[in-house]
């Protein structure tokens, strides 16, 4: 008798195409975020993680076990640590951003919205257990 296996995915075969799509994008938004002090890369390589693990268990445990991605990644899902150095540029990045985005005179209520969401973010990160 042939045994029956359990169903490893939980979304339509688009729906998994688009996630599948979206990861890799995050992978490469990693990538770039690793490569240059601008742009946080840890944040994009758990996302892409969480992308995979709805959308293709294989790439999920290439991210996972990779020796240069991956590390970042396991500490996350294992103890929700965040690098310290992660944390500081996170951080750095979003009021530089935010210093930008007062130079070329966005409104206030925008201002605002957006320093909102910038200081709860960066609450969440630095509050994280370090590695």
């Amino acid at each position: 008798m042939m045994e029956r296996r359990p169903k490893l995915y939980s979304l339509a075969a688009p729906g998994r195409w688009i996630l599948f799509v979206l990861a890799w994008v995050c992978v490469a938004l990693g990538v770039v975020g690793i490569v240059t002090p601008v742009m946080p890369g840890t944040v994009f390589l758990i996302l892409a993680a969480w992308l995979f693990a709805r959308s293709s268990p294989r790439f999920e445990n290439w991210l996972l076990t990779h020796p240069r991605l991956g590390p970042s990644v396991v500490a996350w899902r294992e103890n929700g640590v965040v690098p310290r150095w992660a944390q500081l540029v996170a951080t750095g990045s979003m009021a530089g951003s935010f210093g930008l985005l007062v130079v070329i005179g966005l409104s206030v209520p925008v201002l605002t919205i957006i320093g909102a969401i910038f200081v709860a973010v960066s609450a969440y990160l630095l509050t994280r257990p370090v590695t």
